[in-house]
């Protein structure tokens, strides 16, 4: 009998039994500190103490921040489950409103249909740091969402409050230059979602140079965070490729000079404010701001990028009756297949007029299941009242455009004078408004016709 074997097979057993009892141990500590957690949470709604109350918030917030995955989604279910509204209050109020429906019982039955967890992040928000690590929590509610449809109302709390507690009255524009602290110059190069800031000196060519603007919105209670920031470039004319901008050997002109605000890349940079809505505030407040200290600036437009155009574009391609390509332009398009087709001049020219038609339709026909213009940069631009000026062909030459836009960015143009009634035309019937020069390239090509002789 191999004794030496048998002894390794006994130890192997026993070093994985503790392992699995390990492991159970581990389960239960873990839904130990979320059961706790929600304990916790209980107390701090039946107290009155505010001060109390907020070191009972502290505490709450600083175990929440231990929590693994797994007891982070059970705290996330009991938020869903325990802390809705408390139904026999809520059935209580509406039974007094139909005997009497008055305006105090009406407000009684609006009190009693809040969810407890409203309250809850309430007294949270009392904590020191409590508004960002409220933040930070959506933002991990997020991850899980996709699958977890029944966190929906949990989110939408969230969303509800946050957008109270950042209403445009509490937000406070600041410019960033390079006397900017560093503490947010980190911040700004690390939330850049559009054009990468590679280092230190990239960043400082963008802020520094008198021609170069950088507004940011902050909240009072994220002193150093940055909720979403804009970078500009004063120009004599409305820039078509995003390459000169950033070029680190372009030619700088005096401010006084520019006739022309381009807003080039608009960042949000807070994941856990996603549905708050600030970027129209944002734009709006900065074109007031320069217009002030440049008042020979007349034209604001942007620069943006189009996200989504390649991926409809190739849904459009396989599609065997799309409305928005020719069989023509299917062949020619068949081009975007070979490698590196954009370092092709050739190639590139011929398929140039067929990208250029493709994203108009994109722009003007293509919409979402609600209407709404299937490219998300479009929908907020269009929202805030701006016009679709101008289709640029090759504008970004980067991997990430080349992947997303084939290359293509568009000029959004805010005219101060149409924007409201841009912006009705779009609220209402969720109409685009687009200059002349986009809506042409919607035109077929014209057939030639052979001349009989």
């Amino acid at each position: 009998m191999n004794v030496s074997f048998f002894g390794e097979l006994l130890q192997a057993i026993s070093e994985r039994g503790r392992a699995l009892l390990g492991a159970r141990e581990r389960r239960a500590a873990d839904a130990a500190r979320s059961e706790n957690l929600v304990e916790l949470a209980e107390h701090l709604l039946s107290g009155r103490g505010e001060a109390s109350g907020v070191a009972l918030a502290r505490e709450i917030l600083s175990r929440y921040g231990e929590l693994t995955t797994g007891p982070r989604i059970a705290f996330f279910e009991a938020l869903a489950q325990r802390f809705g509204p408390d139904r026999d209050r809520l059935e209580t109020a509406i039974a007094r409103w139909r005997d009497a429906p008055t305006d105090d019982t009406a407000a009684e039955v609006h009190a009693a249909s809040e969810p407890r967890r409203q309250e809850l992040f309430r007294r949270l928000n009392l904590a020191p740091g409590g508004t960002l690590a409220l933040v930070r929590m959506r933002e991990q509610l997020m991850d899980v969402l996709s699958h977890r449809a029944d966190l929906g109302a949990v989110d939408d709390d969230f969303v509800h409050l946050f957008s109270s507690w950042f209403n445009r009255g509490f937000l406070v524009l600041r410019r960033i230059d390079w006397s900017t602290p560093a503490i947010v110059l980190e911040k700004i190069i690390r939330y850049e979602a559009v054009h990468e800031i590679r280092d230190w000196d990239d960043l400082r060519r963008r802020i520094d140079p008198p021609d170069r603007r950088c507004y940011a919105f902050f909240h009072p209670a994220l002193v150093d965070e940055p909720l979403i920031f804009v970078e500009v470039a004063l120009t004599r004319d409305i820039a078509g490729a995003i390459a000169p901008i950033l070029a680190k050997d372009r030619e700088m002109i005096d401010a006084d000079k520019a006739r022309t605000a381009v807003f080039y890349s608009i960042s949000n940079c807070q994941r856990g404010l996603t549905g708050v809505s600030f970027g129209s505030f944002l734009i709006k407040q900065v074109v007031e701001e320069i217009s002030r200290e440049q008042p020979k600036l007349s034209t604001f437009v942007t620069l943006s990028p189009v996200p989504g155009f390649a991926a409809w574009l190739r849904q459009e391609r396989a599609r065997q009756d799309s409305a928005a390509l020719s069989d023509a332009d299917k062949a020619q398009l068949a081009g975007l297949d070979r490698p590196n087709w954009w370092r092709d001049p050739q190639l590139a020219e011929t398929l140039r007029d067929p990208l250029m038609r493709a994203a108009a339709w994109y722009f003007l026909r293509a919409r979402n299941s609600r209407g709404m213009p299937l490219d998300p940069v479009a929908r907020f631009h269009l929202g805030n009242g701006a016009r679709l000026e101008r289709i640029n062909w090759m504008a970004d030459d980067s991997e990430k455009a080349i992947a997303q836009s084939h290359g293509l960015m568009v000029n959004y143009l805010y005219d101060l004078a149409e924007i409201e009634k841009n912006h009705e035309a779009y609220a209402e019937g969720r109409t685009v408004v687009a200059a002349s020069a986009v809506q042409r390239l919607l035109r077929p090509p014209l057939e030639l016709v052979p001349i009989a002789g």
